[in-house]
């Protein structure tokens, strides 16, 4: 019996201290018997590293080497072009459906708002009135011949205006959206037969294309009255050219770059890719500016958007600051 009353009272006695201890902070450092790294000589992003001569913490790869997943040697997957340099015709991985999805989804995130959501180039800061060089059509014979790897370069390395997309869409993405691209050209000229196959009102679709020209007539036609009053002079053209940017590709010093001089333009000879030649002329320069792919100049690429959106008395007053820059 004092047994047990003992042991009674030792356990009371710890109980007592142990609750004693509830709330209590210790001046003291806490036991750390594992230390598992927590305490080293490590440094930050950014910070300087006495230990290298020239300071830094963050060190470039040893030459000669490449980091762990970077060696990236198969140009077909990362650059869209084959061992002798030429752009790839087909997309290096399988086309099923949840990768065509997967395109969808990156297109309408990154390519939508330019290039629209159907490809035609008339999303919505090209249709605001921001005054961005226009986006291309995807439905154009120059960008159905166009191989895949060379669109797929556009989205990795950025062309003319359009910014490179290597830092914000991964690989499989990119070829994701190349994918897409071409199954919107598709979608684009199914054959009514074909379309007869599925669940789909043909005699819908043609009101809505009818009342969509429709309206680009009437408002090709407002433009066309509203050019009565405009303004036409060379001074207003030279600040279109700027607000277009039509000399990011079009030099005016006689320089090469990605499309032909504008120096001495008017008037000149001009000479395309079937060897056929014509004169300069406002015909000619009109038909540039809003059909660009109706003549290529010899040697060079067909890579130029349509600037159809632009009025008579815009267009005229381009044309009126070319001749501005011609000996002629």
């Amino acid at each position: 019996m004092k047994l047990n009353t003992a042991r009674i009272c030792a356990l009371l006695l710890i109980s007592i201290m142990m609750m004693s201890c509830r709330g209590q902070k210790s001046e003291k450092p806490p036991v750390h018997p594992q230390q598992n790294m927590d305490f080293q000589d490590r440094f930050n992003a950014q910070e300087a590293n006495p230990f290298f001569a020239d300071g830094r913490s963050m060190r470039t790869p040893v030459e000669g080497t490449v980091a762990r997943g970077q060696l990236r040697a198969n140009t077909v997957l990362y650059e869209g072009v084959d061992e002798n340099g030429d752009y790839i015709n087909e997309i290096p991985f399988d086309l099923t459906e949840s990768f065509l999805y997967r395109g969808k989804d990156k297109f309408e995130v990154y390519c939508q708002m330019c290039h629209g959501g159907t490809g035609d180039g008339q999303g919505i800061i090209m249709t605001g009135g921001y005054g961005y060089v226009p986006a291309p059509s995807f439905h154009r014979e120059a960008s159905y011949n166009m191989p895949d790897g060379e669109i797929y370069s556009a989205i990795a390395n950025g062309i003319r205006n359009m910014p490179a997309y290597a830092s914000q869409i991964k690989v499989e993405d990119r070829w994701a959206i190349v994918a897409y691209v071409r199954a919107l050209q598709r979608s684009q000229n199914v054959p009514e037969e074909e379309m007869q196959q599925y669940d789909v009102d043909l005699a819908e679709l043609q009101q809505e294309d009818e009342e969509r020209r429709e309206r680009e007539d009437e408002l090709a036609e407002e433009r066309a009255a509203a050019s009565g009053e405009e303004e036409v002079s060379a001074e207003r053209g030279e600040k279109l050219i700027t607000a277009n940017a039509c000399n990011s590709c079009h030099s005016v010093d006689g320089s090469r770059m990605v499309g032909p001089t504008f120096a001495g333009l008017y008037g000149s000879e001009r000479t395309f890719e079937d060897g056929s030649t014509i004169e300069a002329d406002e015909d000619y320069i009109r038909e540039s500016i809003v059909e660009p792919d109706a003549k290529i100049v010899e040697s060079y690429d067909n890579a130029m958007a349509s600037y159809s959106y632009l009025s008579d008395g815009e267009i005229q007053s381009i044309i009126e600051y070319l001749k501005t820059l011609s000996d002629n």
